[in-house]
């Protein structure tokens, strides 16, 4: 049986890992959402990849990694809540090899666990979008074109999730 990944909070000598990662979960992700064009330059730009995660380790988001032994294979980002704004999932990756597994649900709790939160998303990502409706987010009505691949993103919200035995949605709770 293959060995579960281990969720962990990212270090700073992460950085060239989560580059690399990143950019192989875009073209796992978006190679039938983004054009081609519009895609290729960045998946080509490790060292730039690497000098932002640098940035990103050393700002106030929570990172977290999944590592399979030494290796990453899925990442989730979190900017904290302030007192205007909820927290923001910035990012939730795994390699497609991970796709189904549950790794990408133990990123989410990792990085936000119930919190209140936003996040944006590729309208076409439909198994993205399922994953998010999924755990409590709805579409919050506002919808904007990427800047750097294109194709529109829309903003979904979920308000803080309640304990499973307070929840009116599950069969056998009260509403």
């Amino acid at each position: 049986m293959t060995e579960d990944p281990r969720v962990r909070a990212a270090l700073a000598d992460d950085a060239a890992a989560l580059a690399r990662l990143h950019l192989a979960c875009w073209q796992d992700a978006y190679a039938d959402l983004v054009d081609h064009d519009r895609l290729a330059p960045y998946l080509g730009d490790v060292d730039g990849a690497v000098r932002r995660w640098q940035q990103i380790l050393t700002g106030p988001a929570r990172v977290r990694v999944a590592a399979l032994d030494d290796t990453l294979v899925g990442f989730a980002t979190v900017r904290p809540a302030t007192s205007a704004a909820p927290a923001h999932l910035g990012a939730i990756y795994t390699r497609r090899s991970h796709w189904g597994t549950g790794l990408g649900q133990r990123l989410l709790d990792e990085a936000l666990g119930d919190e209140p939160a936003t996040l944006r998303v590729f309208r076409d990502n439909v198994r993205a979008r399922r994953f998010y409706v999924r755990n409590g987010f709805v579409p919050d009505g506002t919808e904007a074109e990427e800047p750097y691949f294109g194709g529109i993103e829309i903003g979904m919200v979920r308000p803080a999730r309640t304990a499973p035995h307070l929840r009116a949605d599950l069969p056998g709770c009260m509403g």
